[in-house]
């Protein structure tokens, strides 16, 4: 079976999404499908991947995102959708993308829209007035455009299971346990990063508004005025990434930019002691997950949808840099070996097989391994 599956938002350094994109493309390949993804860019181009075929259509920059472009030409959109005739549709995006919920309708084709983002969380940071009226309105028509509404968490599924969403499924995402693993821990590399007896603290993300990127900083600014001897590694680039530097010219705070190298992410993950994650709209927060499964514990904002994903194995902590440093605290305080290996055992729940069963599942298809259905 053919699955087109349509994703905006994404520029060429995207992290999370990116990264569930090539895996579960990966996984329906190797299930027996074939897998096309269709992705907005600067210039059109057809690449083959071991993700299935990657069709990039031109598409402008979104001002402001630093890189973000978005398909906004419907009628070649459509030309596209027929010429490719999908047997499913997968459509990762709430907002530019939903009419296409409407188009595999017409042509008889399954569709499902996959929530990356919390529609009436992001409505409510940036648009307060009438966010939940609005969200509301948005996510019942979504709901009613595709057959299938997937939420990776019970977090973001929350949004849909209160307008009484009846099409609705859950199904994680998952985490690459083999790159990701304590083993890549690196003596040398924290070395690079931090003095013999430092704290070595990390935040992996994107640098954007809804991402809080300021909330490590301030933490690490609030422990070392306790005395704790600290330094912050922050691996990720976006718009907010000249105010942060601003922000941070007081502090040992080193900026790595967007990681392209992903063992090198790897390494510098495994090795941290931990980890900081404060977006308060994640909807899964792969990245933190990254951190776990390399067996380093992660502070989360209490509102996001990452106490879920994280167990005991970090802290959620509220808002503002002494409750952050609290979190960080408290961490460092249990015992190293005891701490990593709850990291480990949680992050072993989500595997990248498992979560793409489930998205068979939810657009009704089998996994075939050697021609049998699974």
């Amino acid at each position: 079976m053919r699955i087109v599956r349509l994703a905006n938002f994404i520029a060429p350094r995207s992290g999370g999404l990116r990264t569930a994109l090539n895996e579960l493309g990966a996984g329906y390949a190797a299930a027996g499908h074939e897998a096309v993804l269709v992705i907005p860019g600067a210039e059109p181009g057809v690449s083959e991947t071991p993700s299935g075929r990657i069709i990039t259509v031109p598409g402008p920059l979104v001002p402001g995102t630093g890189g973000y472009r978005v398909i906004t030409a419907r009628r070649s959109m459509r030309r596209l959708l027929d010429d490719l005739k999908p047997d499913r549709l997968e459509v990762s995006d709430r907002f530019t993308l939903r009419w296409t919920g409407r188009w595999a309708r017409s042509r008889g084709v399954r569709s499902m829209m996959v929530s990356h983002e919390s529609l009436d969380g992001l409505l409510r940071m940036f648009a307060p007035v009438g966010a939940r009226v609005l969200s509301d309105r948005l996510n019942r028509s979504s709901a009613e455009w595709f057959d299938t509404v997937v939420c990776t968490t019970e977090w973001a599924a929350a949004e849909f299971r209160r307008l009484g969403v009846p099409n609705l499924v859950r199904v994680p995402l998952g985490v690459d346990l083999a790159r990701f693993h304590p083993d890549r821990h690196d003596e040398e590399l924290r070395r690079s990063f931090a003095a013999p007896g430092e704290t070595l603290l990390v935040h992996c993300s994107r640098l954007s508004p809804e991402k809080r990127p300021d909330r490590p900083v301030e933490a690490l600014r609030e422990l070392r005025r306790r005395g704790v001897p600290a330094v912050l590694v922050v691996a990720g680039d976006g718009p907010r990434r000249p105010a942060l530097e601003a922000q941070a010219s007081d502090l040992p705070v080193r900026f790595l930019g967007h990681v392209t190298d992903r063992d090198l992410l790897a390494r510098l993950l495994a090795t941290a002691d931990v980890a900081i994650a404060p977006g308060p709209v994640e909807t899964f927060g792969l990245a933190a997950l990254e951190c776990l499964a390399g067996g380093t514990p992660v502070v989360v904002a209490r509102e996001s949808a990452l106490p879920e994903v994280i167990g005991e194995a970090g802290l959620a902590s509220g808002d503002g840099p002494v409750a952050y440093a609290d979190a960080v605290s408290t961490l460092l305080a249990r015992d190293e070996k005891t701490r990593r290996e709850m990291a480990r055992r949680q992050a072993e729940r989500y595997g990248w097989p498992a979560s793409v069963d489930g998205f068979l599942r939810a657009h009704e298809l089998p996994n075939l391994i050697g021609g049998r259905s699974r």
